[in-house]
């Protein structure tokens, strides 16, 4: 199987500015994910792909096997992911040729170790899967303790049942997706922009491993984490 792994990093956040090469552990944070793609020993390349010159070259002195400039259009902050993705992929198969499948690998969860993409990877291959996604188990299940707000202002179970479930271990296990490792079989990738499709699976990670960061305060908590390792 050839392996092709992407790392899609804009600038130009508003959350953390400067996010994705702000130091966190000692390098800028998105080398901690390229380590990790490069340590799985899965891929023939690593690829980046951004808008921004800075993350290129942050990425570039990390170890990443191809830098993609990303086109303005695909860059905006309300961007679909999925195009970029396959931008980012057609780009490099030019030169490399195509791939079998693709993993991209979110920059914003440093905590995440090679052993969960290699898992992930593994999922697809083994179990015939279109797509792999990665989550943690719920914190609330829409079955028991999450309410949502309907168009009269009152609140409900999200996902009632008939009769209703009184205990949380008696509910189907939920997950939160954590955006930190995606899959795809790549012509799956070419044929439907779609992320949930019949027979995707989620690869289970850890809470300490699936921090996603998004705000100053992600950015402290993970901190906190790498310095307990």
């Amino acid at each position: 199987m050839r392996r092709i792994c992407t790392i899609l990093a804009r600038g130009g956040s508003k959350g953390v500015p400067g996010k994705n090469i702000r130091f966190i552990g000692g390098k800028p944070l998105i080398a901690h994910s390229i380590a990790q793609a490069l340590a799985s020993g899965l891929f023939e390349r690593v690829a980046v792909s951004s808008d921004d010159d800075e993350i290129l070259r942050a990425a570039e002195e990390a170890g990443a096997h191809e830098l993609i400039v990303r086109p303005a259009e695909l860059a905006s902050d309300t961007a679909p992911k999925l195009p970029a993705i396959l931008h980012c992929v057609e780009d490099v198969e030019k030169r490399e040729g195509r791939f079998d499948v693709v993993v991209d690998l979110q920059p914003t969860s440093p905590l995440r170790e090679p052993s969960d993409i290699r898992g992930a990877v593994a999922l697809l291959e083994e179990s015939g899967a279109p797509n792999v996604i990665t989550g943690l188990p719920a914190k609330c299940s829409p079955y028991f303790n999450l309410v949502e707000e309907r168009a009269d202002g009152s609140v409900g179970l999200s996902k009632p049942t008939d009769p209703p479930i009184i205990r949380r271990q008696d509910a189907p296990r939920t997950f939160d997706m954590n955006g930190s490792v995606y899959v795809w079989r790549r012509e799956v990738l070419t044929a439907d922009m779609k992320l949930f499709k019949p027979g995707t699976r989620l690869y289970e990670m850890p809470e300490e491993r699936s921090v996603d960061i998004d705000t100053p305060l992600d950015f402290e908590f993970a901190v906190f984490l790498m310095g307990r390792r």
